[in-house]
């Protein structure tokens, strides 16, 4: 089967969420993606809640079509089987805050001694230099030191507040991921491998300015976003659930009146333009709020989608599985674990015309891939049963064999 990816090799030396979401991207798109954990424990994520069966549904998440290798890169051993692997590998992965990679053992200039073409990627949280590049981070305090947070709280002067999602940790993997592919094609160009860098703060910062730094944008006359634009979203309570409506261009303004049967509003000064429109956001969306209060979201989904509306139903997320749109897309798949059981995911969002889809494999256990992986890198029996009795390796799941 020939998929994107299909025919290059990851080292994944990535745990949480960041990494192992950009090498995922890999994987499902063919990549031979080698997940290398500590034996005594692996992905820190294996350890989450709401597991069955030994498996947390977040590492299920975060680590199909991954192989496991359990090596200790404590023993001298267990970083040179890591190394052997790396020298039949293109592309390595870690995510330790800056500088444990060298102190380790397995910084750039270590990996490109066995592996010079070899593209080297290092995921951080702040980035690898300035004054907080040595602390912990955490998904929160990117949203936080990248303004997302004074941003989703409406104002400069309004509370801060969190997403309630870890955008930071999955746009930097999806970032992260096709980074690698732009220097794997850079590489197959003639170029040599190079060093790529991603940092969550950096990711956050660029995924914000595209919408949302336009008070920062023009040099020598920035201001502060202390009034917001509204603290009022775009979801309308009805008499059954609610629903989100969302008009921007006159076009769709004036169909909204129609729909709403509120043609007063088109002679309001208040919102003659669109412009005038954004002024009195406020007063445009409690009007809008009142009068979708009336009838029921079932009503009100038919008749603004027969004006031509842009407008949705809010779901949970058991109501989401289930919707019509979602159904159509064929976005979800089930599939059976042979140790988690029955799964249920979304299959890769990005489709290829000429490629077949991916058949999916479920996590793996941690170790389960040791003994096979090493062998298909050309280590000898005797080798892999040196390195299982020795501690520095460990194969099916914790067991030696």
């Amino acid at each position: 089967m020939t998929l994107p990816m299909s025919g290059f090799r990851v080292i994944d030396l990535t745990a949480m969420v960041s990494g192992p979401v950009a090498t995922m991207q890999l994987a499902d798109q063919g990549a031979e993606v080698i997940k290398v954990e500590r034996p005594d424990s692996g992905d820190q994520t294996r350890l989450a809640a709401n597991q069955r069966h030994g498996f947390s549904a977040n590492f299920l998440n975060n680590n199909r079509n991954k192989r496991s290798v359990a090596l200790d890169l404590k023993r001298p051993e267990g970083l040179a089987t890591l190394k052997r692997l790396c020298a039949n590998a293109d592309v390595l992965v870690q995510n330790f805050r800056p500088g444990v990679a060298e102190r380790i053992g397995i910084g750039e200039a270590a990996i490109r001694e066995v592996a010079p073409n070899i593209i080297y990627v290092s995921i951080s949280g702040f980035g690898e230099s300035g004054p907080y590049t040595g602390k912990p981070v955490y998904d929160p305090l990117i949203q936080s030191l990248s303004s997302l947070a004074t941003i989703q709280g409406g104002s400069d002067e309004a509370r801060p507040r969190l997403v309630r999602t870890i955008v930071p940790d999955k746009l930097t993997g999806y970032i992260a991921a096709q980074a690698i592919t732009a220097a794997l094609l850079a590489r197959e160009r003639g170029q040599p491998g190079q060093h790529v860098h991603v940092s969550m703060l950096d990711a956050v910062v660029d995924f914000l300015w595209h919408s949302d730094m336009n008070s920062q944008t023009f040099v020598g006359h920035e201001f502060n976003q202390a009034q917001a634009a509204s603290f009022i979203d775009l979801i309308y309570q009805t008499t059954t659930g609610y629903i989100s409506v969302a008009v921007q261009n006159d076009r769709e303004w004036q169909a909204l009146t129609e729909a709403l049967n509120v043609p007063e509003w088109r002679d309001d000064p208040r919102f003659a333009t669109f412009a005038d429109r954004q002024d009195n956001i406020n007063a445009r969306l409690e009007l809008t709020q009142e009068k979708l209060a009336e009838q029921s979201a079932e009503y009100w989904l038919e008749r603004l989608n027969e004006f031509g509306v842009p407008c949705a139903p809010v779901l949970t997320r058991s109501q989401m599985i289930e919707h019509e749109q979602v159904t159509a897309n064929e976005l979800l798949v089930e599939y059976d674990h042979p140790e988690a059981g029955r799964l249920r995911q979304t299959r890769p969002a990005a489709r290829f015309s000429r490629s077949d889809a991916l058949p999916l494999n479920g996590a793996p256990a941690l170790g389960a891939g040791t003994r096979a992986v090493l062998a298909e890198n050309g280590f000898s029996d005797e080798e892999i049963d040196r390195l299982l009795d020795s501690g520095a390796a460990v194969d099916e799941g914790g067991s030696a064999s």
